[in-house]
């Protein structure tokens, strides 16, 4: 069950989150400060996003598709709210 929603900011090449932010205003200010370029994501506490997916509708499993611990782990859905930001502005 979902439990409140975080913002997570992956820069640019990243392969892991550079920070995790309650408030959007919180997570921009930071960004600004340190003239980033990435992407921010609301992502939900206590749920992976594609189970996120799948509930809300956005994602639709195809029958045909190998959906495997691989794609899961990878996943991330453009329906999450988000926000892409170049040398700290959006």
């Amino acid at each position: 069950m979902t439990t409140g929603s975080v913002w997570v900011f992956v820069g640019e090449r990243a392969g892991f989150p550079a920070g995790v932010f309650a408030e959007l205003e919180e997570a921009e200010a930071w960004i600004r400060t340190h003239a980033l370029s990435g992407v921010l994501t609301l992502y939900p506490v206590g749920e992976g996003a594609y189970d996120w997916a799948i509930r809300t509708g956005a994602f639709t499993p195809k029958p045909d598709k190998v959906i495997d611990a691989g794609f899961i782990s990878r996943f991330s859905s453009g329906s999450m709210p988000h926000f892409h930001y170049e040398d700290g502005e959006k």
